[in-house]
């Protein structure tokens, strides 16, 4: 419920103020009104401290003194993109963490920069509608939740045998260093799967909340229609107005989970899909 609902709600209370004074009303309806009106207003002063709290945060970053910042566009105004199809996973070099355990690793072994990209998995990352693709989930789908190599991979990546023996890592720091370098693979591996889930997830879940909070609309203008031709109760007008406000405000924390989705993505992804 924007600022605009509320200002309907209260000249709805207002005119059931006027209908008691006039003899049409009843206490009940304006005490059922006014409840309504105050649990939307009663709403605004904790998300105004969660704002200007999160402001002075976005300052402290900036290095700037504590202070409003300056507005954008709206939460339900705010693009969400979608995430392109064919993701390649050679997107996760660009990572920091891969490029110091990779760089670790060259230096333990001068000659490990030609045979490196054998330990990296070169598959694809996204289906369909922006969700992981089935070569990135089959990676987890061990007995241990770790990699399991199935036949659509054309390399045994991280065999202990022959390419290890391929790049001569013979001492056991050469050896910490690769261990190092499999593991945060993995770790962005994993951290691209879980942020694709959360996407297509947070996704599925705002397009239906969405239909929801238009069905609720369409209920609370019938219901105040048959209430304003004396067919219906006030009470049954408020109830529709009261649960279309709680869907909306779900509504709005889904959007805001959907954007922080495609946030955690791109920090997975080293910096985006560009």
């Amino acid at each position: 419920m924007g600022p605009g609902d509320l200002n309907v709600t209260r000249t709805f209370l207002h005119l059931t103020q006027g209908r008691l004074v006039g003899g049409v009303g009843t206490l009940l309806d304006l005490r059922q009104a006014e409840q309504l009106v105050e649990t939307a207003a009663a709403s605004i002063p904790t998300t105004r401290q969660q704002i200007e709290q999160t402001e002075n945060q976005i300052d402290l970053l900036l290095g700037q003194n504590p202070g409003p910042v300056n507005r954008g566009r709206t939460l339900i105004d705010q693009h969400i993109p979608d995430v392109p199809t064919g993701l390649p996973s050679a997107l996760l070099v660009r990572r920091p963490d891969i490029r110091v355990a990779e760089q670790a690793l060259v230096a333990a072994n001068a000659n490990i920069g030609v045979a490196k990209a054998a330990y990296f998995p070169q598959i694809t990352l996204t289906g369909s509608i922006g969700g992981q693709s089935s070569t990135l989930s089959n990676l987890f789908s061990g007995p241990n939740g770790t990699w399991s190599f199935v036949p659509q991979l054309t390399q045994p990546i991280f065999t202990a045998g022959r390419l290890r023996s391929n790049v001569r890592l013979a001492e056991a720091q050469r050896d910490q260093a690769l261990v190092a370098y499999e593991r945060s693979i993995q770790t962005a591996f994993s951290d691209v799967s879980n942020a694709l889930i959360a996407h297509q997830r947070t996704r599925e879940t705002r397009l239906e909340q969405e239909k929801l909070v238009a069905t609720l609309e369409d209920r609370k203008r019938l219901a105040y229609v048959r209430y304003q031709g004396r067919v219906d109760t006030q009470l049954n007008a408020l109830d529709a107005d009261r649960d279309l406000f709680a869907t909306e405000l779900t509504l709005a924390q889904v959007r805001y989970s959907e954007l922080v989705s495609v946030v955690q993505l791109y920090k997975a992804l080293g910096g985006g899909w560009q």
